[in-house]
């Protein structure tokens, strides 16, 4: 778990409020401050100042972004499929920035993930294979 002091220490791309929809039965909309990063959103409940990180290796997509009056509503669908639902006012454009963040994270990861492999395979292309068996003519 995050405090406050940790999430400024972490490059903000974004900060405000975002509206985010309880769980519970009467699922009420719950103000939390809100700051984007390069790797994920991180939520806080303002009493108590606990911090929730919904990083983007974990997040699947924005989704079912609709607009209502003054706000943008959307739903950000994690990997093991729960959904979390936002809102913001309009001209806010949370939902763009999630969205464009999430994409720049998983281009980097898939950059590494491709570094890697190719080090790997140079790694194993400078290895001399196995041990060399020495022919039997020699000993002649």
């Amino acid at each position: 778990d995050y405090n406050l002091q940790d999430m400024q220490e972490k490059t903000a791309v974004k900060e405000g409020v975002l509206e985010k929809r309880s769980d519970g039965l009467l699922q009420l909309w719950k103000k939390k401050r809100c700051i984007l990063t390069e790797e994920g959103l991180l939520l806080a409940a303002e009493p108590t100042a606990k911090i929730k990180e919904l990083h983007f290796s974990n997040m699947k997509t924005v989704d079912c972004v609709e607009r209502k009056g003054k706000y943008v509503y959307f739903t950000v669908v994690m990997a093991e499929g729960k959904e979390i639902d936002f809102r913001c006012a309009q001209e806010q454009g949370w939902n763009a920035a999630i969205t464009l963040q999430m994409v720049q994270y998983k281009n980097r990861q898939a950059i590494l993930a491709v570094r890697s492999t190719r080090q790997k395979q140079q790694h194993l292309a400078q290895q001399p294979h196995g041990p060399r068996l020495r022919s039997a003519s020699n000993s002649a």
